[in-house]
């Protein structure tokens, strides 16, 4: 289940967005966008005409649903691309080039966390930022298992270890946390 299909009443895109620092000309991918592009078309008017917007995903289909949306609006500045996150390396984003990386509930997805934040960095500039989100260690009606939640603590020993800070914590809605770390 995504959660980024339920809008708003979840995660509110655009205070994601404002704290992570989109803005015009940046180069944003969403690492694990799935099918909606819940942040990146969002992102995609954000960054505007000098800015670039990466849809990245494993599942081709959620690309696919993607690239039919990008061609129906016109959008030209954004593209998708197919990876696999877990490995250091595969994502095809010039090392260093991103302004802004968001993990918007894709890390619970996987047992290879470390990996996941390890080829994000990768992809940041000096001074890029990283924003992650994910469910909160509560329990919740809808969301992952307790045994499928990221745990911020060990979150944050692994993104030291990986050469990014963390600069700010907040409450990313009802359900979820956010970090908001820069690469050094």
């Amino acid at each position: 289940m995504s959660t980024k299909t339920g809008g708003n009443a979840l995660l509110d895109v655009n205070f994601i967005l404002s704290k992570a620092q989109v803005e015009q000309n940046t180069k944003v991918a969403d690492l694990g966008c799935g099918t909606t592009g819940h942040f990146i078309f969002p992102a995609s008017k954000l960054v505007g005409k000098r800015g670039q917007v990466y849809a990245v995903d494993i599942l081709k289909t959620a690309l696919e649903t993607i690239n039919r949306r990008i061609k129906q609006d016109n959008i030209e500045n954004m593209v998708t691309i197919w990876t696999d996150l877990e490995i250091f390396g595969a994502t095809k984003i010039e090392s260093g080039s991103l302004d802004v990386g968001l993990l918007i509930n894709t890390l619970y997805q996987s047992k290879k966390r470390a990996e996941i934040i390890r080829e994000s960095v990768r992809l940041l500039k000096k001074g890029g930022r990283l924003v992650v989100v994910e469910w909160k260690n509560v329990a919740s009606p809808f969301g992952p298992p307790p045994e499928m939640q990221v745990n911020k603590e060990n979150l944050m020993k692994v993104a030291k270890k990986l050469g990014i800070e963390v600069e700010d914590e907040f409450e990313a809605g009802k359900y979820h946390f956010g970090c908001l770390f820069v690469k050094t």
